[in-house]
């Protein structure tokens, strides 16, 4: 249904002052005046993913009767929306993307709602804490262009974000054509974007033992999982107990050789094993560790609410340009539903983690209903307020055993 009037505001608010400042860029591209400017087409595109309008055919209805965001009625044919939505630049979506970030990233630092204690421990000793991980993106409709005479659906591509642990916001997001694209194809373009003083988690899918090198020589503190026939040298043990492992070792050979702590930790009848350049057990201790790193499944939550719930498994275009379009905006969407979520979580005076991303957003249909009663006016508060009936506030899961008992350390007794 059409989306109440402080929803269009809140979209509005945030992402129209980044449009508006892209437009100058729009004409230095050399890109003539048309009906479908980035305005509009950026209020078009956004209105298709958050409202989940299935084809052009009903946009462009849509559009005819009552208008997107802070664009008013228009009338376009089908057959030029279609052109328009392949070959319009994504890069203006990108940079729209990167304009909005960090002001999210400054709404979010802004707020007062409690932090996981693992998250509050990390955040007071790194300058950041992120998660970077890739995600290969679903197959192409085949009934456009070239598409038509593929013997199947090819993949549309591999994304990789490097997300804020703490915020769930990204803070750089890239696309690669190729869907078998190795992860570590990607540490070039990551290693730019990371501060000194930063803890940085990832999979094994990027072990490199010269990354992790350069890494550390820059400053940079990371945080993966060991491989199974890892080779290393013992230099000193820090802890030993029956669940616990946690010594200073060896790795790598010639000028990737550095030492960094192995923690290895008794799960029922497996050690499972974790890998980080942070040598110091009272900034890091071996409990944090484990903790922190299953926080590093933050990554692929934001994955599966940009894909299933927001869209990006399904593609409109064939074209590269087109898939990027919709990457970004999507990604744009869902950083203003992490803010709304956010919101949420600090009116209740919950962590983030506790408030459901995916039911604020379908709570919002609700809202909309009860604005059209006269019953609701703020989508915030009625979500807060209505949290545990609409499944926005999380139910509490029965705990199971903890896999590792908590350490003592000077600063953490």
């Amino acid at each position: 249904m059409p989306l109440a009037p402080q929803v269009t505001e809140r979209l509005t608010a945030l992402i129209h002052p980044q449009t508006l400042g892209q437009v100058a860029h729009f004409h230095q591209l050399g890109l003539r005046q048309r009906v479908l400017t980035l305005p509009v087409m950026v209020a078009l595109v956004l209105t298709m993913i958050w409202r989940q309008i299935g084809s052009a055919t009903e946009l462009v209805r849509m559009l005819h009767q009552e208008g997107f965001l802070w664009c008013s009625p228009l009338r376009v044919s089908e057959q030029a929306l279609s052109q328009r939505l392949r070959v319009f630049p994504a890069e203006l979506f990108q940079r729209v993307l990167l304009e909005v970030l960090p002001q999210m990233q400054a709404r979010w630092q802004a707020r007062t709602r409690p932090l996981p204690p693992v998250l509050a421990w990390v955040q007071a000793r790194y300058a950041q804490v992120l998660v970077v991980d890739g995600s290969t993106l679903d197959a192409l409709l085949r009934k456009v262009g070239l598409l038509r005479e593929a013997e199947k659906h090819p993949l549309a591509g591999r994304m990789t974000a490097l997300l804020e642990l703490g915020s769930r916001l990204p803070r750089h997001l890239w696309y690669e054509e190729d869907p078998q694209a190795h992860d570590q194809r990607g540490w070039p373009e990551i290693q730019k974007v990371l501060v000194r003083g930063a803890l940085v988690l990832y999979d094994l899918g990027y072990t490199h033992f010269t990354v992790f090198r350069e890494l550390t020589q820059a400053g940079v503190f990371w945080l993966t999982r060991a491989k199974s026939n890892l080779a290393y040298t013992v230099e000193r043990v820090l802890v030993e107990t029956a669940q616990v492992r946690d010594r200073l070792v060896w790795i790598g050979r010639g000028a990737d050789r550095q030492q960094v702590r192995l923690v290895e930790v008794l799960v029922g009848t497996t050690w499972r094993r974790y890998l980080t350049n942070e040598l110091d057990p009272e900034r890091l201790p071996a409990s944090h560790v484990v903790a922190l790193y299953g926080e590093r499944w933050r990554i692929e939550e934001a994955y599966l609410l940009v894909k299933r719930l927001l869209g990006l498994a399904y593609f409109w275009t064939g074209s590269e340009n087109g898939v990027q379009l919709q990457l970004w905006a999507t990604w744009l969407l869902y950083a203003v539903l992490i803010d709304l979520t956010d919101a949420v979580a600090e009116r209740l005076g919950r962590p983030l983690a506790a408030v459901s991303v995916e039911m604020s957003y379908r709570g919002l249909y609700h809202f909309t209903v009860a604005y059209q009663q006269g019953a609701a006016t703020d989508p915030v508060a009625y979500l807060a307020e209505h949290a545990e009936r609409l499944g926005v506030l999380k139910r509490e899961r029965k705990r199971k055993t903890p896999a590792v008992h908590p350490l003592t350390t000077a600063s953490d007794p």
